[in-house]
C-alpha cells in the first residue's frame, strides 16, 4: 500500500515538473521573440545600451546612383539604419541611403546628427582633417574611418602614430590599409599591355638627334622628396629635356600647357618619343605610387623611378624600371642610362615584357583583380563609394556580433533559470 502511494506521489511530481518545464520553455520562447523584435528595430546599436525613442526622427535621404529609391514609407524606415557621418564635407550629400551588398547605411555630411543615437561612424577626408576640430567627446560605440589618397606632403599630421591610430578603419595608399589605394592611378592590366602609344625603338633612335634620352615634366617644385635637387645634379652628367615649371629648358605646345593636358593624347605622344622618363614622386613613402610611375609604363617608355622604397613589389616585371635607389650618385645613374641608350639589346630588355604583353608580378595582378573599386570605369564603384561601403559593412558586422552575443547571453540565462527551477522542484 505504501509502495503504491509512493508511486502516485512520484507520478504527480513528474507531472508537475513537466508542466512547469513547458511553461518556462514557453516563456523563454516569448522572451526570445520579444528580444529579436526589439533588436530588429534597434539593430543599428553596436553597444546595445541605448534605448529606442518613442518618437522617431525621420531622415530624408537624397537620391544617388548607388542609393535606394525611397517612397514615403521607405523614408520612414530610414530611421532603422546606422548613420555614417562625413565629418569632412567631401561628398556634399546631406542625406542618402546607400546599399552595400545586403547592408544599408545612411550617409550624410549634416553635423546635426553628431549626437543622434543611431550615428555609428564618422568618416574623415585626410586633406581636411584638423586635429582641433573633431567630434568629441568620442563615444565607445563610435567608429572613426579615414580616407586619404594623398602623400604626407598633403597633411603630415596623419602620418604620426598618435594620430593614425585614432582610426578604426583606413583607406590610404598603404597596402596595410583596410582598403588599400596603392593602385589608384592604374586603370588595369590592359593599359600596361597596350601598344597604342608605343614608338618603335628604331624610331626613338632616330628621334635622339633632336631629343634628349631623358624627359622630366614637373610643375610642383621643391617638394619634401627634394627631387629637383637630384635632377639638377643629374643634368650635369646627362642631357635632360624638362618641360614643366621646375628646371624647364624646353616648351610644350601652347595647347598642352596646364594640368588638364597631362592626360591628353597629344601630351602622351610627345612623351612616348623618349627612351626614358624621370618618374620622381613628391614624397618617399612605402606604397605611395602615382601616375608618374604608371604613365611611362603605359607609353612604352622606361621609367627612371625615385619614390616608394617598396616599388619593386609593384613592378610589372623584374626588369621594367630603373630604380634610382640602386645608384650611389647621379653620375653613376647617368653612366648606366648612356649605356642603355647606346645598346639596343640592353634597352630592349626593359620593354620586352610590354612587347610580349606579359606581367609576371603576381602581387600586382592580385591587387588589381581583388580591389573593390575601379579607375575611370563607370561599370565599377569609385574608391570613395568602396570606402563608404567598407565602413558600412564593418558597422553592420559589429551590430550582428552584438546581436549574436546578446542572444547567446539570453539563452544561457534562461538555461540557468531552468536548472535552478529543476533543483527547487
Amino acid at each position: 500500500m505504501v509502495r503504491i502511494q509512493r508511486r502516485k506521489l512520484l507520478a504527480s511530481c513528474l507531472c508537475v515538473t513537466a508542466t512547469v518545464f513547458l511553461l518556462v520553455t514557453l516563456q523563454v520562447v516569448v522572451e526570445l521573440g520579444k528580444f529579436e523584435g526589439k533588436m530588429f528595430k534597434n539593430s543599428n546599436l553596436k553597444d546595445g545600451h541605448a534605448q529606442m525613442e518613442e518618437e522617431p526622427i525621420h531622415l530624408h535621404p537624397f537620391l544617388k546612383r548607388e542609393g535606394l529609391t525611397l517612397n514615403r514609407k521607405k523614408t520612414l524606415a530610414a530611421d532603422s539604419y546606422p548613420i555614417m557621418l562625413w565629418w569632412s564635407p567631401l561628398t556634399g550629400e546631406t542625406g542618402r541611403l546607400g546599399q552595400c551588398g545586403a547592408d544599408t547605411c545612411f550617409f550624410t555630411i549634416n553635423r546635426t546628427y553628431l549626437h543622434h543615437h543611431r550615428t555609428k561612424a564618422f568618416l574623415f577626408y585626410g586633406t581636411d582633417f584638423n586635429i582641433d576640430s573633431l567630434p568629441l567627446p568620442r563615444k565607445a560605440h563610435h567608429d572613426w574611418a579615414l580616407f586619404h589618397e594623398e602623400s604626407p606632403k598633403n597633411n603630415y599630421k596623419l602620418f604620426h602614430q598618435p594620430v593614425i591610430t585614432l582610426f578604426n578603419y583606413t583607406a590610404t595608399f598603404s597596402r596595410h590599409s583596410h582598403l588599400p589605394l596603392t593602385t589608384q592611378y592604374l586603370e588595369g592590366t590592359e593599359v600596361l599591355k597596350s601598344l597604342r602609344y608605343l614608338v618603335p625603338l628604331q624610331s626613338k633612335n632616330y628621334l635622339r638627334k633632336r631629343l634628349a634620352p631623358l624627359v622630366y615634366v614637373q610643375s610642383d617644385c621643391d617638394p619634401p622628396s627634394d627631387r629637383d635637387s637630384y635632377v639638377r645634379e643629374l643634368m650635369t652628367y646627362i642631357e635632360v629635356d624638362s618641360y614643366g615649371e621646375c628646371l624647364r629648358n624646353k616648351a610644350l605646345p601652347q595647347q598642352l600647357n596646364g594640368p588638364a593636358s597631362m592626360d591628353a593624347g597629344d601630351f602622351y605622344r610627345i612623351l612616348a618619343q623618349y627612351k626614358f622618363i624621370l618618374a620622381f614622386e613628391n614624397a618617399v613613402c612605402d606604397d605611395y605610387i602615382t601616375e608618374k610611375f604608371w604613365r611611362p609604363l603605359k607609353l612604352g617608355v622606361v621609367p627612371v623611378y625615385y619614390g616608394s622604397p617598396s616599388i619593386a613589389d609593384w613592378l610589372p616585371s623584374n626588369r621594367s624600371a630603373i630604380l634610382v635607389s640602386e645608384f650611389s650618385h647621379p653620375r653613376e645613374l647617368a653612366s648606366y642610362i648612356r649605356q642603355l641608350d647606346h645598346d639596343d639589346r640592353l634597352y630592349q630588355a626593359y620593354i620586352e615584357w610590354k612587347l610580349k604583353g606579359e606581367i609576371s608580378n603576381q602581387r600586382l595582378l592580385t591587387a588589381l583583380r581583388e580591389r573593390k573599386w575601379g579607375v575611370q570605369d563607370i561599370k565599377q564603384d569609385n574608391y570613395i563609394d568602396a570606402f563608404e561601403c567598407m565602413v558600412c559593412t564593418k558597422v553592420w558586422d559589429n551590430i550582428r556580433l552584438q546581436e549574436k552575443v546578446a542572444c547567446r547571453t539570453l539563452v544561457h540565462e534562461a538555461g540557468v533559470g531552468l536548472k535552478l527551477l529543476w533543483w527547487e522542484l
